[in-house]
Order: C-alpha cells, then structure tokens, then sequence
C-alpha cells in the first residue's frame, strides 16, 4: 500500500510539475504577443509603408555604401523604427530592421547574419535600442571582424569578451529623462565598451522616443516632442556615421 502510495504522489508531482510548466510558458508567449505598435504622429509622416521580407523591413539607398541594422527594443514592433529608417534611407544609408524571435532581440543575437553574409557590397553597421542594443552589443562581441561600429539607443552594453578592449567605433545616444535605460545606468555599465565611445545624451529626451509607439511603461515623461527627439537621433547618427566611415575608408 505504501509502495502504490509513493507512485501516485511521484504521478501527482510529475503532472503537476507539467502543468506548471505549460501555464509559466504560456503566460511568457501570451506576455511577448503583447507589443509596442507604431503609431501615427503629425508631422512625422511614413511615405512608404514597407512590408516584410523574410522578416526584414528593408529601407534601401540606392547610392548607399554603408549599411545599418537596427535591432528593436523588447516587445516593439519593428514599423516602431520606420521613420527613422525611412529619414537615415535619404542620406544614402541602407537600413535593415529584422523581426525578431518572440519580439525579443535577446534571444535573436545572430539574426544581423542574414543580412551581412548575403554578398552585398555595404559596409554594415550594427544598432539597437533598449533590449535591441544589448543583443547588437552582443552580437558585436562574437562577430568583430563582419562589423564596422555599433551604435546604441537609450541601451547599454553586457559585460563581454573583446568589444569593451577593441578599437571598434562606438555611438551611445541616451535620453536624459530617460526612466528604463537611466543616465545612472549608461553611466554605470559604460566601461563595457570602447574607451573611444562617442557618447551623446538628448536633453529631456525619454526611452519611448527612440522609436515611435506612444508612451512605455516605466518610462519618464518627454520635455521635448518625439518629432525633435527623432531629429536629433537621425542627425547624431547621420553625422557620426560620416565621420567615421571617412576615417575607415582613409585607412584602408
């Protein structure tokens, strides 16, 4: 009796352990569905709404010769980041925003692969914002050599194997009331990257701004529009990528 006793509780254990289990998953799915969408803003307008392809949104230049992919933050769809790409596109840089697994870049590091290792001819560059930064900082870390600078947008960087030492070009650009990637926490983890860092904070610029989908959670309050805030991202980068492929380019 004691013996068929201890093979039902061991049953009982299992099938609960099981279901346990399926619901702790199914809350995690059901919690990733649930998305940051973009949204439509006056005076930020989308001339050309693009659909994916193999889970790319491509915004190509066509005299590019450099490269950018964008790795959205956790849970923030991608067409959150078209005006920028869009607005990057019409200074000769191709852009490429990946959907990502579970809308979480975390566990998508090496999706920029599809795109890098496809026989273009561009000169990549690697972005992110949020979640989407730390996975692109990743994805530096174990790919060096197929990257030419990384870019960071309200995110930081996990501490890693050989970026934080290399010479590689490096942009932060944070928002000052920025409540999820706080200034205290780029400040924080920013010896994690190259000491040659170009940092920029946007002054009453917040976390949500980097993209355009509303308001986020945990997030601060903007003092300034998310339309100022995109200019000043777009004009940081456009100048930043300039200079640095010039430098590159010079000394190849």
């Amino acid at each position: 009796m004691k013996k068929f006793l201890n093979k039902k509780t061991l049953f009982i254990s299992i099938i609960t352990i099981v279901i346990v289990l399926i619901l702790s998953l199914s809350i995690f799915f059901i919690w990733t569905q649930n998305t940051y969408s973009a949204i439509d803003v006056e005076r930020l307008e989308i001339e050309e709404v693009k659909d994916a392809e193999d889970g790319w949104y491509i915004y190509t230049a066509e005299h590019a010769d450099k490269g950018l992919i964008l790795y959205p933050g956790a849970k923030v769809e991608p067409e959150a980041y078209a005006y920028l790409a869009q607005e990057l596109a019409k200074q000769n840089i191709t852009v490429a925003i990946p959907s990502v697994r579970l809308n979480l870049p975390i566990l998508d590091v090496s999706k920029a692969n599809e795109v890098i290792n496809n026989g273009n001819h561009l000169d990549w560059y690697i972005a992110g914002h949020s979640m989407g930064g730390a996975a692109a900082a990743m994805y530096v870390d174990q790919h060096l050599d197929k990257v030419n600078g990384l870019i960071l947008l309200g995110a930081y960087a996990a501490s890693n194997d050989v970026l934080s030492e290399s010479n590689l070009p490096v942009l932060s650009i944070s928002g000052a009331v920025d409540g999820l990637s706080t200034p205290e926490k780029i400040k924080k983890y920013s010896s994690n990257l190259p000491e040659t860092t170009n940092f920029i904070e946007i002054l009453g610029g917040n976390h949500a701004y980097f993209g355009v989908y509303g308001s986020q959670s945990g997030d601060n309050e903007a003092q300034i529009t998310v339309g100022e805030q995109q200019a000043m991202i777009i004009d940081s980068i456009v100048t930043w990528l300039n200079d640095v492929h010039v430098t590159s380019q010079g000394e190849t």
